[in-house]
């Protein structure tokens, strides 16, 4: 799936008059880890459990229509996707924060990495 995929299937909902925003989020593998080191990959595990506990609360937030979320797991290279997260809803006070929070909550919750370094 797609990030454009995820947009056009929020975009055929019956109530997508009520929406004014969708913000979206395409996380890809970088070249260097945090702490500068470089990378040639990342190995990605998701606990898709605890993800649509995370998404059902994110989908009840007021003046939230949608929180579409795909993770791709296992080895990504550089450059590669890893995330699209997808939050449609009415102005941006409620969509950015939902937005955020879905990452952070998925980063700390839901997904395991390990980082494999060039030599």
């Amino acid at each position: 799936m797609t990030l454009q995929e995820m947009v056009d299937a929020i975009k055929k909902r019956p109530d997508f008059g009520e929406v004014g925003m969708v913000a979206c989020h395409n996380g890809v593998v970088r070249a260097t880890s945090r702490d500068g080191r470089n990378v040639k990959g990342l190995e990605i595990k998701a606990d898709r459990d605890r993800l649509e506990t995370i998404l059902r609360e994110m989908n009840g937030r007021k003046g939230i229509i949608q929180v579409a979320v795909h993770l791709i797991e296992g080895y990504r290279k550089v450059g590669e996707d890893v995330m699209f997260i997808a939050v449609a809803g009415d102005i941006r006070e409620h969509v950015f924060p939902v937005l955020e929070e879905t990452l952070e909550r998925i980063k700390k919750e839901v997904t395991r990495k390990k980082e494999f370094f060039t030599e």
